[in-house]
């Protein structure tokens, strides 16, 4: 991979932590304690309250895993590791990479993890 893919790659991870911080901080008051009090909101709406909260949450979790990932990636980036699996070491595809750049395994690792349940 030459340093112009790499430099795309890179921005191409800023920019999707870019996105991510900011979905962060507009989704913190979905997360947010819910009102439980009987007499302003009925049962069926706090119900309704706290499987949105629950969910905010999910999305909220499976943000800061994606920002694990990109941190990394970025990691692997300055250390001249990026583009290569982790695993078995060998170069990932560039499609696998447009895909999800901060991808750290290729295909082959990927589905064998997928069958090991790893």
């Amino acid at each position: 991979m030459d340093e112009d893919q790499i430099e795309h790659f890179r921005r191409q991870l800023l920019q999707q932590q870019q996105d991510l911080l900011g979905l962060q901080e507009t989704a913190a008051e979905a997360a947010g304690t819910v009102e439980l009090d009987q007499t302003s909101v009925g049962r069926l709406s706090r119900m309704d309250a706290l499987q949105g909260q629950a969910m905010s949450q999910e999305r909220g979790r499976r943000r800061q895993i994606e920002l694990q990932k990109i941190a990394v990636a970025l990691r692997r980036i300055e250390a001249g590791d990026y583009g290569y699996c982790v695993r078995c070491e060998e170069e990932i595809a560039i499609k696998r990479l447009e895909f999800d750049a901060a991808t750290p395994l290729c295909i082959n690792c990927a589905s064998n993890s997928d069958e090991t349940g790893r």
